[in-house]
């Protein structure tokens, strides 16, 4: 047998030019022309019989499932392959044989078998890693990813979700909505998705009730004016059995909307249109194969770009055109969003990785400190202060926790103050790298608004985040122009706080306390030395509101700048 397949060749130029016909090479390539083909004694031609069919779908959707342990979301993908034929005779063989191993559901094939394939989710019956999986129907692609249920492996989760344009969020119909269904939903919006299709499963055992499918509706719509969908549709399915899955069912005569196979047909997700967004290239690598080309290369992350164009490379600020656009086939005359290219420059700026090359009318934000949510992935607690490795894009940078501003609570989903964010928390912080970086909201650019934290000892990747908001120069400015607006208020802070108005919110709460505690501790002096009493409270008032001034009238202290460096930040020389 092994013989028989190792012979299946297709032709090379060599056999044809030796006189080699289609005919003549029929045996090492097929078992036999159709048998009315043969009968017709038409000639095949093995390279045109071995040209892949082309696809007649019409577009590619992504789509994960998720929801808690042991919701179905395996046994649901393995059904979804089943009914569309995506299931080989010999995987079906390997399937009847495993759902008696390895099986959960007695004498029926388990489905989920299809997608687990580590040995350790077969013996214990659960998704560990994350498994792609492709189908197709006569109307659309899938590329389907099934992700993991245990908290342990939510990192696994927001991973497949990244990549994602729908969510299929299973709900046991027997247990409703549970902790990780939440903490899913919220990873889910999180990372940009809109369209969810919320899978209410095993209906098969609570009798395709439809109290209790409208019961968990009702309990799932409740949370999401705290999510970020603009797409929500309800299906009740039983993926062990079939139910609405690919066809309708008549165990629920109450349920008159699509199946499950059909929303996702007709979805038509919100997805970020990074085509129709200005010009950005983070260059990943600087091509310089000779003395007479010098290229930046990376894919595109936003807007097109074209020969003459203006652009402006990030952070360093130098103005250059673009001289011309190189693909993989050699040169093009323009590129857009998601296409690798090399592009030169017609002057010899510097530019190097991690740098980003924009469109000059539209410059991204630059700054050392960056605002967002992250989920913390590793086993310690994430505390302010720690320091980490920012990864935004191809910028790769140490960095430090500024702030942690607030946790999210799983099952409110409101904001809660915290110290630490443990496993699986997500929380909202603030981050201030080391050199200045390009970053944009999550919202506007994918790229260039999601990152990672990697551990400086291990190297384990321990957060994954968003950004929220970018603390750029011009930020810096326009509070500026409006401190100038505001008769200078801004720099008489900075001059009564002195050196406090660099650190952050309790440094200056600090500071004014022990102002308060100098002027108390100067009244007392004046009523030892019997001033009178109505005079006391004033003297206090008056040295609490004017030393600090005196102080850099002599010569104390400076004004601080407004743009000077964040405390938690040690340079090269700096002693920690």
């Amino acid at each position: 047998m092994n013989s028989a397949i190792s012979a299946r060749r297709l032709p090379d130029e060599a056999d044809l030019a030796q006189g080699s016909t289609p005919a003549a090479l029929e045996d090492e390539t097929f078992a036999g022309p159709a048998p009315d083909a043969a009968a017709a004694g038409a000639a095949i031609d093995p390279r045109e019989a071995m040209r892949p069919v082309a696809s007649p779908a019409a577009s590619l959707l992504r789509f994960i499932t998720c929801g808690s342990v042991d919701d179905g979301k395996s046994t649901l993908i393995g059904r979804l392959l089943f009914e569309t034929n995506a299931v080989f005779d010999d995987q079906m063989e390997a399937l009847r044989r495993d759902s008696k191993k390895f099986g959960t559901t007695g004498e029926e094939l388990d489905f989920a078998l299809l997608v687990d394939g580590l040995s350790a989710e077969r013996e214990q019956g659960i998704t560990i890693d994350v498994a792609y999986r492709y189908f197709s129907t006569p109307g659309r692609a899938f590329i389907i990813a099934d992700t993991p249920g245990h908290e342990q492996y939510t990192r696994n989760m927001a991973t497949g979700a990244s990549q994602a344009e729908l969510a299929v969020i299973l709900v046991d119909a027997r247990k409703g909505i549970l902790p990780q269904t939440r903490r899913h939903s919220f990873i889910t919006s999180l990372v940009g998705i809109k369209s969810v299709i919320v899978a209410i499963n095993k209906m098969d055992l609570v009798d395709f009730s439809e109290q209790r499918f409208e019961e968990i509706r009702e309990g799932y719509r409740a949370i999401l004016p705290a999510l970020g969908f603009t797409d929500v549709t309800f299906v009740p399915v039983s993926a062990k059995k079939g139910d609405n899955v690919a066809t309708r069912s008549p165990n629920t005569p109450w349920y008159d909307g699509e199946t499950l196979l059909e929303r996702l047909e007709s979805a038509q997700p919100e997805t970020f249109d990074a085509a129709a967004e200005p010009f950005r290239l983070p260059v990943q690598w600087v091509n310089r194969p000779n003395l007479d080309f010098r290229g930046f290369a990376g894919s595109i992350a936003g807007g097109r770009v074209q020969k003459g164009d203006a652009v402006v490379a990030l952070p360093s600020g130098g103005r250059s055109r673009v001289r011309g656009v190189h693909g993989p086939d050699g040169a093009v005359e323009s590129a857009e969003a998601g296409e690798a290219v090399t592009v030169t420059l017609e002057d010899e700026i510097d530019v190097s990785r991690g740098d980003v090359l924009v469109a000059e009318a539209a410059a991204a934000g630059v700054s050392r400190r960056l605002s967002g949510d992250v989920l913390w992935m590793a086993n310690r607690p994430l505390v302010q202060g720690a320091r980490l490795i920012l990864k935004l894009g191809t910028t790769q940078t140490p960095a430090a926790l500024s702030h942690l501003d607030a946790t999210i609570d799983i099952h409110s989903y409101e904001e809660k103050p915290a110290d630490a964010l443990s496993m699986n928390e997500i929380g909202k912080v603030t981050i201030t790298a080391e050199r200045p970086v390009v970053a944009l909201p999550y919202a506007e650019n994918c790229e260039l608004g999601a990152f990672i934290l990697i551990d400086p000892v291990t190297n384990e990747t321990v957060a994954l985040g968003v950004v929220r908001g970018v603390a750029g120069p011009q930020n810096a400015a326009s509070t500026e122009s409006s401190s100038e607006a505001g008769p200078g208020l801004a720099t008489i802070g900075r001059l009564w706080l002195g050196e406090a108005a660099r650190g952050d919110a309790a440094h200056r709460r600090a500071k004014i306390r022990a102002r308060i505690a100098g002027s108390v501790l100067v009244g007392l002096l004046a009523l030892l030395f019997q001033m009178p009493l109505a005079l006391v409270p004033m003297i206090a008032v008056l040295d609490f509101l004017i030393r600090p001034f005196l102080a850099v009238a002599f010569g104390a202290h400076r004004v601080p700048e407004a743009s000077s460096a964040d405390p938690s930040i040690v340079d090269a020389g700096g002693g920690i």
